[in-house]
């Protein structure tokens, strides 16, 4: 078994000085945290697996597709794999968990 603490998590994503932190990498899926400041633009691209985003804490908006929607504390987003969408409008910066089945990047093209 591995558990994680929250706390640990958003320490170890603060000091990669990245935006994402992979912290689980299975045969089947792959989880992470994704912090997007108050008034950043997210430039991701459609990913090529599925993906669930469960906001921790923040306040901001989605759009999947045509669709856009109102994220918050405990909002739960189903991203099909390939399907473009991005996070806008942020009010309050947004710390979120990101589960990728299979795992991310894993059906990428390689180049």
């Amino acid at each position: 078994m591995d558990a994680f603490d929250l706390s640990q998590i958003i320490e170890a994503r603060a000091q990669s000085g990245q935006l994402y932190h992979e912290f689980i990498r299975s045969e089947h899926l792959s989880t992470g945290l994704y912090y997007l400041a108050a008034g950043s633009v997210d430039s991701q691209q459609p990913h090529t697996e599925d993906e669930i985003y469960y906001v921790i804490k923040g306040v901001g908006c989605i759009q999947v597709g045509e669709e856009d929607r109102l994220v918050k504390e405990g909002s739960t987003i189903f991203v099909a794999k390939d399907e473009k969408h991005r996070f806008h409008t942020i009010t309050e910066a947004l710390t979120i968990l990101v589960v990728f089945a299979p795992p991310r990047r894993s059906m990428a093209p390689r180049a």
